[in-house]
């Protein structure tokens, strides 16, 4: 029974990377929001789905809006800085991370945040949302916004979604099968995983850990075949018991000697049933309890063939299983039928290009690979990636408003892996920093509209684009730029003048910007280069000038060791392109000890 109804203008509901975007974004432009999430902590992917290892959006220039925010805080506040395991360039506690988003959400007065709730029933008028009943209570607002984990407004609210996959003659996409199968029925979305954290207790031992019900251990043999037997720690030799798995362990390397066990390779994506989150809350229950007992045997499989120094973590996660995420990371969700789609095609790079093509209605940047986890197979799907600065990274996309809008209904935006895209393109979409930007845009969007009294498809994009580029807080990319970071002085007139001019925008995803000679280093740039340290060695160039190797000289503790270097900044990558084989070079960066590679902040000549 209702016993409150609370009125705002902007609702939020569900808490997790999207959700947190929005209503922070919202209460920033001025709209009363409430945001109702089902976890005591907001950040869902990044830090309640233990995902502290974010992929994507890794590049300085993409390093914007609330993303490039909540990274700028991470540097200040996690001791022992991100540049910790070898699938990321951040890697923190992801107990600092909901602290982050919480102090945001605190900041806010016209921001009320209610925890430990789930929508029951959406409320209708007409062809309009109007308002959400949870529990006790019952919330109405002038724009209602999906940012569940599993799109659970869209069916409460009977707005069309999709579920799985489409076949090659819906979108022509190069990567859908032609006809339904035994694979595409057994694997209807993405397997979720729920994130277990371990630890290395040393010397002193951990706890045995338990096996839970299922257990099977060849479930996992050959987790880590091709991981385990090198590793990256040179002081180490493939045969030292320590050295065992040890590479696969740094694949999710976290700070204080902790581990983020989220693995792909006979590991903890959990699928057994997976349509079940769908059909019922107690199927969804029973789905979310077996995928963590999978993740509990699997780190019970570690610890036995590896050693009892690794163990759960302690003290992670606020409940009593403290080194399980309090729910699973979800890779797929239900997803809107909005008044765009984004296919494989819309991710891909032009022909003979690095870039894909943009969308008129842009509002948010991705770049990874098209990524999908499927249990024990290999599912092939067009190449979106590229070398750059050293290293592999994604193609960039750009995410339309429009798929944000659903076909039929007013009143009500999504904000999260919802989206209106294809069960293809999603491989790509759901990624951490995508969905924070697709909840930030969709946060302005929201508070846009009560501002002009107007529902979402009304809403002037060209106001919305401008409102996100020129945000006096977060401002953020639109147009993905390789060469535009964001302290440059005319990145404002570039986002702009392709936004203006889409038919100019090239295909390299390089602007004509000015050497960076002409521009000083900025203050930031002084900073990153002041706390790095300074390393020499002889530079080389592998594969046609796409990897980079140094074999250091100075200082004498890493005397004869050979590295990669990988850079995130695009000046740093123009110079070791044209940097001369097999020459004496003076670097400013971080030792990655997981990767083995040096992240360059700066380059000199020898």
């Amino acid at each position: 029974m209702v016993n409150q109804t609370y009125t705002a203008d902007v609702l939020v509901v569900g808490g997790g990377t999207g959700g947190t975007a929005a209503a922070i974004q919202a209460a920033r432009r001025g709209a009363e929001t409430i945001l109702v999430s089902e976890f005591s902590w907001l950040g869902g992917m990044l830090t309640s789905a233990g995902v502290s290892v974010p992929d994507g959006n890794e590049l300085e220039a993409f390093q914007t809006g609330l993303w490039g925010a909540f990274l700028q805080e991470l540097r200040q506040r996690q001791p022992g800085g991100l540049n910790n395991s070898w699938v990321s360039f951040f890697s923190y506690d992801p107990q600092i991370g909901a602290e982050i988003f919480a102090n945001w959400v605190q900041e806010l007065p016209n921001l009320h945040w209610i925890s430990g709730q789930v929508p029951i029933e959406v409320f209708r008028q007409g062809d309009s949302i109007t308002g959400v009943r949870f529990a006790d209570f019952a919330v109405t607002a002038k724009i209602i916004l999906d940012g569940t984990e599993l799109g659970d407004l869209l069916v409460l609210a009977d707005i069309p979604y999709r579920w799985g996959w489409e076949l090659q003659s819906e979108w022509e996409e190069p990567s859908a099968p032609v006809t339904f199968n035994s694979f595409t029925k057994k694997y209807p979305v993405q397997a979720p995983t729920h994130v277990v954290i371990m630890q290395d207790f040393g010397d002193a031992m951990s706890p045995e850990i338990p096996v839970a019900p299922n257990y099977d251990p060849s479930h996992f043999t050959g987790a880590w075949d091709g991981y385990g037997s090198e590793t990256v720690l040179q002081t180490l030799t493939p045969g030292d018991p320590d050295a065992r798995g040890l590479r696969f362990l740094n694949y999710g390397r976290l700070p204080g000697g902790k581990f983020m066990i989220n693995w792909p390779i006979c590991g903890n994506d959990y699928d057994r049933g997976v349509e079940r989150l769908i059909e019922s809350d107690v199927s969804r229950d029973e789905f979310i309890q077996e995928s963590r007992w999978h993740s509990q045997n699997f780190a019970h499989f570690i610890q036995n063939q590896l050693s009892r120094r690794y163990g759960l973590a302690e003290k992670v996660f606020p409940h009593v299983s403290t080194a399980f995420a309090l729910h699973p990371y979800y890779r797929e969700s239900r997803r809107l039928v909005g008044l765009t789609t984004v296919r494989e095609q819309d991710i891909l790079p032009i022909a003979g290009g690095r870039v894909a093509s943009i969308f008129n209605d842009g509002i948010a940047v991705g770049n990874y690979a098209n990524d999908h986890h499927y249990p024990g197979v290999q599912f092939s799907l067009q190449p979106k990636s590229i070398r750059w600065g050293g290293r592999w990274t994604g193609t960039p996309f750009t995410i339309p408003y429009s798929s944000l809008i659903p076909a039929t209904t007013d009143g009500f935006l999504v904000c999260e892996k919802n989206i209106s895209v294809s069960h293809i393109a999603n491989g790509a979409t759901r990624l951490q920093p995508v969905v924070m930007g697709i909840g930030q845009a969709a946060g302005m969007a929201a508070a846009m509209c009560v501002e002009l009294d107007c529902q979402p498809r009304d809403l002037p994009v060209r106001s919305l684009q401008t409102a996100l580029l020129e945000d006096n807080r977060s401002k953020t990319a639109i147009i993905p730029l390789f060469n535009l970071p964001p302290n440059r002085s005319d990145w404002l007139h570039w986002q702009l003048y392709y936004l203006n001019n889409p038919q100019a925008y090239p295909d390299s995803g390089y602007c004509p910007c000015p050497s960076e000679n002409e521009y000083p280093d900025s203050v930031f740039d002084q900073t990153s280069i002041r706390e790095s340290n300074c390393f020499k060695g002889i530079f080389s160039r592998l594969e046609q000038q796409e990897e980079y190797r140094f074999a250091v000289t100075a200082p004498a503790a890493y005397l004869g060791q050979n590295w990669q270097l990988v850079t995130l900044r695009s000046q740093i990558d123009e110079q070791l392109r044209a940097y001369p084989h097999e020459q004496l070079v003076t670097l400013w960066g971080y030792y990655n000890h997981s990767g083995n590679w040096l992240l360059v902040e700066h380059l000199n000549g020898g």
